[in-house]
C-alpha cells in the first residue's frame, strides 16, 4: 500500500538540540510551524545515550536554547539527566510538533519544492533543514587484525559506566573530551589498568580560570586574529598544566584556533586528566596501528595486550544516503556549507561545526538568522510566478561559522 504524502510548509530533519532552536525561532519568530522529523523514539536522542557521570562541557548558564534558559538548580555544568530533561521541556513549552520514529531515507528537488522520503509517510516541503548534528554514526577506524582480537572491542557511544570493566587492563583510544572522561571513570580505583592511546596531542585547557569558565572568555576572544589565540592559548596551556612532552604529550604543531577551524578539533577539559597522568594512573601511549590476535601494535612498534579496547574515535554524518545525490557534500560526507547561506534553494544544513563557545550556544546564535532566512526564500518563492527549477550549483566552501 502506497504511503501518504504530508505537505509541510518547512520540514527540519533531527530532533536534537540545534533543530529544536531553528523550530523554535521559526515558530516564535517567523510564525512558521515546522515539523521536526527523527529516526529516534525521543528529542535530543545523543544526549539520552550518554555515559553515566556526563557533564556539559560549556557553563550552563548560557549554554541554553533560545527563548528558555537552562534551570539554574543545575549548576555551572549540568549533568546528562539535567539537559534531558531541559530539552523535554524545551520542546513542551517551545510548543514544538515532533514526529518521532521516522526515518528519512532521501531528500529530493521537487519541482519548486522538496520531497522527503521516509519509512512511512512521504513529505512535500518549500524548505528543509537538514540538523542531524555531528554524532549520527558511531566510527570505529578499521584497523588491520581487529577482526581477530579476542579481548572486548567497543565503541565509545556504547560505553556507559566503567563498572563491566572493574580490574581489568582497558586502552581507551581518543584524546577528546569523551576519551578523557571515560579514562577518568576507569582509573577512578575501579580497573585494574588504564591507558590512553593517542594519535594527535590535543590541546589541553583548563575547565576554569580563577572560578570562572574558560569558555566565558570565548565569545570575547573570537574576535582576535587566529596567530595571537593560538600564541596565548599555548602560552597558557603550558603556564597552566606544564611540559607534557614526558608523558606522551607534547604541545600540539598546530594552535588551538587554527585546529578548531580547518580540522573542527575542538580543545579537551584536563584539570583531572594531568593529575592522574602524573600520579601513573593513566598511561597515554601512542596511537594504535593494528591488531595481532591479543596484541594491539603500537605507532612506536610496541605491543601493549589489553583486555579491553574503547574507542572514542568519532562518529560519520551519516548523510550520503539522504542527499549525497544532490551535490553539497565534502569529499568527506561533510556538508559543504554550514548555516548560511543555504546549500541550495529552499535547503540548509545547521549543526556541524564545532565552534570555540561551544555547539549549544552557536545554535541559539545561529538559529534566528537560519530562520529568518528560510521564512524569506519562502515569502520570496511564493510571490514569484512558477517557473521551472535551477540547476543547483552549490556555494564556495566557506569556513563554518567560528562564533
Amino acid at each position: 500500500m502506497p504511503s501518504a504524502e504530508r505537505d509541510e510548509t518547512v520540514v527540519i530533519v533531527g530532533a536534537g538540540p540545534c533543530g529544536m532552536a531553528i523550530a523554535r525561532q521559526l515558530k516564535h519568530q517567523q510564525k512558521i510551524d515546522a515539523v521536526i522529523l527523527d529516526r529516534a523514539s525521543a528529542p535530543a536522542s545523543a544526549w539520552r545515550g550518554r555515559y553515566d557521570g556526563f557533564r556539559l562541557n560549556t557553563c550552563g548558564y548560557w549554554s541554553h536554547l533560545p527563548g528558555q534558559s537552562i534551570p539554574r538548580k543545575y549548576g555551572r555544568w549540568p549533568k546528562r539527566d539535567d539537559m534531558v530533561d531541559y530539552f523535554d521541556d524545551y520542546v513542551r513549552r517551545q510548543g514544538l510538533r515532533l514526529r518521532l520514529g521516522v526515518t528519512v531515507t532521501r531528500v529530493d528537488r521537487a519541482d519548486a519544492r522538496w520531497r522527503i522520503t521516509t519509512d512511512g509517510d512521504a513529505y512535500c516541503a518549500d524548505a528543509v533543514v537538514i540538523a542531524t548534528g555531528n554524532y549520527h554514526t558511531p566510527a570505529l577506524p578499521a584497523w588491520p587484525g581487529m577482526e581477530g582480537y579476542p579481548g572486548e572491542l567497543l565503541h565509545s557511544a556504547d560505553y556507559r559506566n566503567p563498572w563491566p570493566f572493574a580490574g581489568r587492563d582497558v586502552l581507551v583510544v581518543g584524546s577528546g573530551n569523551s576519551a578523557v572522561d571515560i579514562a577518568l571513570q576507569l582509573s577512578d580505583r575501579v580497573a585494574g589498568r588504564v591507558r590512553l592511546a593517542v594519535r594527535h596531542p590535543p590541546h589541553l585547557v583548563p575547565r576554569s580560570a580563577a572560578g570562572i569558565p574558560v569558555d566565558a572568555f570565548s565569545t570575547a576572544l573570537h574576535r582576535l586574529p587566529v596567530p595571537v589565540l593560538d600564541r596565548a592559548a599555548a602560552l597558557v596551556s603550558r603556564l597552566w598544566f606544564g611540559d607534557l612532552t614526558s608523558a606522551g604529550l607534547p604541545a600540539p604543531r598546530r594552535g588551538i584556533y587554527t585546529a578548531l577551524l580547518e580540522e573542527g578539533s575542538i580543545p579537551t577539559l584536563a584539570d583531572e586528566l594531568v593529575p592522574r597522568i602524573k600520579q601513573g594512573r593513566i598511561e597515554v601511549v601512542p596511537a594504535v596501528e593494528s591488531f595481532d590476535a591479543a596484541d594491539v601494535v603500537l605507532a612506536d612498534g610496541r605491543t601493549i595486550r589489553p583486555e579491553v579496547v574503547i574507542g572514542a574515535t568519532g562518529y560519520r554524518h551519516g548523510l550520503e544516503p539522504l542527499v549525497g545525490h544532490l551535490d553539497v557534500l565534502d569529499e568527506e560526507g561533510a556538508p559543504v556549507v554550514n548555516g548560511l547561506p543555504g546549500a541550495a534553494p529552499g535547503l540548509w544544513f545547521a549543526g556541524y561545526d564545532e565552534p570555540l563557545i561551544g555547539p549549544l550556544q552557536s545554535f541559539r546564535l545561529q538559529a534566528g538568522p537560519l530562520a529568518e532566512d528560510v521564512a524569506r526564500q519562502i515569502r520570496s518563492a511564493s510571490a514569484r510566478p512558477a517557473a521551472r527549477p535551477e540547476k543547483m550549483h552549490p556555494p564556495r566552501k566557506v569556513p563554518s561559522s567560528a562564533l
